[in-house]
């Protein structure tokens, strides 16, 4: 009797994992040659995620793992829409330039009406897109007065791998500012080193991954301002905001970095971060339509209608701009306040809970004025006790299922190791004081039994930021 028979006969009637589909391991390398109960499949499918870590207990990301009921039945009603398609789903375009305009408001654009901005799969193409921006505005000024155009450079500080990649992919130099000593982010005086005719722009990031701290935007465009007065070489700004970009307008608010500073011409941010959306939102916007080129934006009338496209991809699904909007009006700026400065909250318990433990200094406590809700910590010197290393530490708490990174910093403080927590919403101070009695037993485990050798990065398959 063949296994086809055998499965077509049996799989509905059978228990699960009684099933003919499920007596053998399923196809992993070879595409399968027959069909097979949905029901089996599922259920095999399902159990592999099990492998898979507790997101909730993932304090190394920064992309929302909780989300309403709500949501979950908006992404339903919109997996089937086509975000591109702005002929056939108006109304979810609509919605989509509604999130703009709420955006260039949030983040004080002169006027909403003069503001351009989209969504995207997430802040890395939001970024590039503002990157390619800037790399235009730079050509055509450069062209227009009869110079060189061929070596484009871009200043930051310590930047996310995204902003490698923009440099990689569209030849521009990257001019990342190495850290020194105590100073782990950009500063003016750091800038003005590096800034020539050449340059594209300066990205502060508004939560730069390795610390979490917010870099000066402000003190930024104000050198800047007096290099043009000095000089005469306009330099703009783009803020890579992909976690203070919904973070800073409700719980610092006073903190100057968006369009309040006429040189920030434009922003990009992860909805799916602090903007509480799920997986695969993103949104660029500029300061005024003038600031992106006209040259980058395609019309296409293949879908329907004619309609014009900016983006690095093409079709992608608008469930998560639906679930944006949602949250836009649910929330509010009262709502949004209300959860991130709970985050605050535990990030500055946390901070003070493991700082009483002994053998961490604390880096970054979960400021709200100066960075975004999270800590970050080092050993001090001489304060291990059973010989760990910040990798064997977080190793040793996956074993209760908690994702705790540790990583080297980048250039040139590579000597220099930390352990960083996310604060999202969903972690909540209960959470938070599991995780510090887990901690806590992690470091008695360690005078208990000493390590003899210490994990490097490599072997605990930390962070890596390269």
């Amino acid at each position: 009797m063949s296994s086809k028979f055998l499965s077509d006969e049996y799989s509905e009637n059978d228990d699960v994992y009684a099933s003919v589909d499920l007596a053998a391991s399923l196809p992993k390398n070879r595409f399968p040659a027959v069909e097979r109960s949905a029901r089996n499949v599922f259920n095999a499918i399902r159990d592999e995620l099990l492998l898979d870590g507790n997101s909730r207990q993932n304090l190394a990301t920064f992309c929302q793992t909780w989300v309403d009921d709500e949501i979950r039945q908006l992404m339903d009603l919109s997996i089937d829409k086509n975000m591109i398609d702005k002929d056939e789903y108006p109304q979810t375009a609509e919605i989509e330039a509604r999130c703009v305009k709420m955006l260039a408001d949030l983040w004080n654009s002169p006027s909403a009406e003069t503001t351009l901005g989209c969504s995207t799969i997430g802040s890395s193409e939001a970024a590039m897109l503002g990157g390619l921006a800037m790399k235009w505005q730079w050509r055509k000024k450069q062209a227009s007065q009869g110079k060189n155009t061929d070596k484009p450079n871009m200043i930051c500080g310590p930047v996310q791998i995204c902003w490698h990649k923009f440099a990689r992919y569209f030849d521009v130099e990257l001019r990342e500012i190495p850290l020194e000593g105590e100073r782990l982010i950009m500063s003016p005086e750091e800038v003005l080193k590096r800034v020539d005719e050449n340059t594209i722009g300066v990205v502060p990031t508004l939560g730069v991954t390795f610390t979490c701290q917010y870099e000066p935007v402000k003190a930024v465009s104000d050198a800047l301002d007096k290099l043009q007065q000095d000089t005469g070489l306009d330099i703009p700004i783009h803020v890579d905001g992909a976690s203070g970009g919904f973070l800073a307008p409700f719980c610092a608010p006073d903190l100057k970095w968006d369009f309040r500073l006429p040189r920030v011409k434009s922003i990009n941010t992860s909805g799916h971060k602090f903007g509480l959306a799920p997986l695969g939102a993103g949104w660029v916007v500029w300061r005024e339509s003038k600031d992106l080129p006209e040259e980058l934006i395609f019309n296409v009338n293949y879908l329907g209608g004619n309609m014009p496209t900016f983006a690095l991809n093409f079709s992608r699904p608008g469930g998560q701009i639906i679930a944006q909007y949602y949250n836009f009006l649910r929330l509010g700026r009262e709502g949004y306040e209300k959860i991130h400065n709970a985050c605050y909250e535990t990030a500055r318990f946390l901070a003070t809970e493991i700082g009483k433990m002994g053998p961490f200094e604390i880096l970054f406590d979960g400021d709200r004025e100066k960075g975004i809700p999270a800590l970050a910590w080092k050993l001090k010197d001489g304060a291990s006790i059973g010989g760990y290393s910040l990798y064997d530490f977080a190793d040793r708490l996956r074993t209760r299922g908690w994702q705790v990174p540790a990583y080297s910093m980048p250039a040139n403080r590579e000597d220099l190791v930390i352990q960083r927590i996310l604060v999202r919403h969903g972690v909540s101070r209960d959470l938070g004081c599991l995780l510090v009695e887990d901690m806590q037993r992690a470091l008695k485990y360690f005078e208990a039994h000493p390590v003899s050798k210490p994990l490097s990065e490599e072997e605990a398959g930390g962070f890596n930021h390269s």
